[in-house]
């Protein structure tokens, strides 16, 4: 297995994108913590793990708090015996559009999707550092290679994100850490489906029409599977992806080309 041995961290883990990145990571032989606010998300993805023999704990944390994360290196050293990898996917998202996004929304975007980050990095990294040995993957999207209306505070994160990658990924570039990103295009899971309810309730498309909108915004006519951004964060994460770094790596079905 070729992450065998290898302790990950998965934050905003309960669910979509971040379940699915823990079941691939354990499924290539890495050892799991699932982290995020809901405990009861985060313990049924890790149980399901442990149902099938493989090391899964969970350990709740909201990543816009200092302790907490601070709690939660503390917790997954001690239950990993090392943190080699971390995977950033806590976020969030709204729309809105410029007139109407009150600052408290704009703050909390920013907290979870930017300072969340930002927090779990400077806490897991330097470990890897100590080892000589680590990877970081942030989960961004898109919206950071671009720009979208409606969403001016989430692609402004998500921008932030991928520029916070690249710094980092260059700081560390001689420590044997990598830091990538992944920008997913819209991936069917509970978060879109939020889109769609939200494209519903502001236009006179219906619940089809909203998501069928959606699919074509991708050149494929499909939404993004939760398994395939998985796949691209584990192939991040393997030993001869160690020269890959800074890089903002789009999957969308061709829609943005970089």
């Amino acid at each position: 297995m070729l992450l065998e041995n290898r302790g990950a961290v998965v934050t905003g883990g309960g669910r979509g994108i971040g379940a699915a990145v823990a079941r691939a990571l354990a499924a290539a032989g890495a050892r799991v913590v699932v982290s995020a606010r809901s405990t009861d998300q985060i313990e049924s993805v890790a149980e399901s793990l442990r149902q099938l023999g493989q090391d899964a704990r969970a350990v709740a944390c909201d990543v816009t708090d200092p302790a907490q994360v601070q709690a939660l290196v503390r917790q997954s050293t001690e239950l990993l015996g090392s943190v080699d990898i971390l995977v950033n996917n806590a976020g969030i998202a709204s729309s809105a559009p410029l007139k109407a996004i009150r600052l408290e929304d704009w703050e909390r975007i920013m907290a979870v999707n930017v300072t969340g980050p930002f927090l779990c990095t400077q806490a897991f990294v330097p470990g890897m550092i100590e080892a000589g040995w680590g990877r970081v993957v942030n989960i961004a999207s898109v919206a950071g290679k671009i720009g979208q209306p409606y969403i001016a505070a989430y692609c402004a994160s998500k921008h932030a994100l991928i520029g916070f990658t690249r710094a980092v990924a260059v700081e560390l570039a001689k420590k044997g850490v990598t830091v990538n990103a992944v920008c997913p295009g819209y991936v069917n899971t509970p978060m879109t489906e939020e889109s769609v309810a939200n494209i519903t309730s502001k236009t006179s498309l219906d619940k089809t029409a909203a998501r069928e909108y959606l699919e074509n915004l991708s050149p494929q006519g499909r939404l993004m599977e939760p398994e395939e951004v998985a796949h691209l964060v584990v192939s991040l994460c393997v030993p001869l992806a160690k020269g890959i770094t800074g890089q903002a790596v789009v999957l969308d079905g061709g829609s943005v080309q970089s």
